[in-house]
């Protein structure tokens, strides 16, 4: 009877964690659940003009691969070191007196660099990922801030809108980013894991269209032409170019 009572609470245990991943203390957003992403097959109207260009160059902070942030030799933040993650040049992005970072644990901190407070916590990849520690979910692409928004995307299958003050997700998209995305107009391009580009939305996290990569590298936008290595696409459809 005992040993049926310890199995039973086992597996509400591990019911607990699929749903919500204790890696760091305190209040955080929910974990993204949905792993669907709905291509709406629609041209893009309002072809932007040129990418969202922002300047993190007086961010002198920095971050090291476990996930400890440093201001020079003085420590800001300590996360947690994770064992299974890919090598990266991940670095905080500033804004006034925050500074926002992307971890290895697939986590979007908020901290005061100056008190050392930690402001929120996001978790940055969907519920399938939630497997004891064996997938990787770090966040290699790196942050962009922007309207009061941090977009984020991460190995753990998701591609997320956070607002900047509460750290709540406004959208997350089931998507695998490995590369540095680009945001222009009202528009995200951003190359995924599974070989494709896709033109998302940046107000409601629709996708346009999705167009296939021959490579995994940092999409360039130029004058209504999406750059993809050596691939052009047209950024009002997807279809490719050349």
């Amino acid at each position: 009877m005992r040993k049926s009572f310890v199995f039973i609470l086992c597996l509400i245990a591990l019911g607990a964690c699929d749903k919500h991943d204790p890696v760091l203390p305190g209040v955080r957003t929910a974990i993204f659940n949905t792993s669907d992403v709905k291509v709406l097959n629609q041209n893009i109207a309002d072809i932007p003009e040129s990418v969202i260009v922002t300047d993190n160059s007086n961010c002198a902070y920095t971050q090291d691969n476990s996930n400890v942030i440093w201001d020079g030799e003085r420590k800001v933040f300590s996360g947690f070191a994770t064992n299974n993650s890919v090598t990266s040049n991940q670095k905080p992005i500033c804004d006034d007196k925050y500074l926002y970072a992307g971890l290895t644990t697939g986590e979007i901190v908020k901290v005061n660099p100056k008190t050392r407070q930690l402001m929120w916590i996001a978790d940055v990849y969907s519920a399938s990922n939630m497997t004891g520690g064996a997938s990787m979910v770090d966040i290699v692409a790196p942050l962009v801030l922007y309207k009061n928004y941090v977009f984020a995307g991460g190995l753990g299958d998701a591609f997320c809108k956070i607002n900047a003050n509460s750290g709540d997700k406004q959208w997350c998209l089931g998507i695998s980013v490995p590369v540095p995305f680009v945001i222009a107009g009202n528009y995200a391009f951003v190359v995924s894991a599974d070989n494709y580009l896709y033109a998302i939305s940046t107000k409601n996290g629709d996708v346009f269209w999705r167009s296939a990569v021959n490579k995994q590298t940092m999409p360039k936008y130029e004058k209504g032409t999406v750059f993809v290595g050596k691939q052009q696409i047209n950024a009002e459809n997807g279809k490719i170019i050349k």
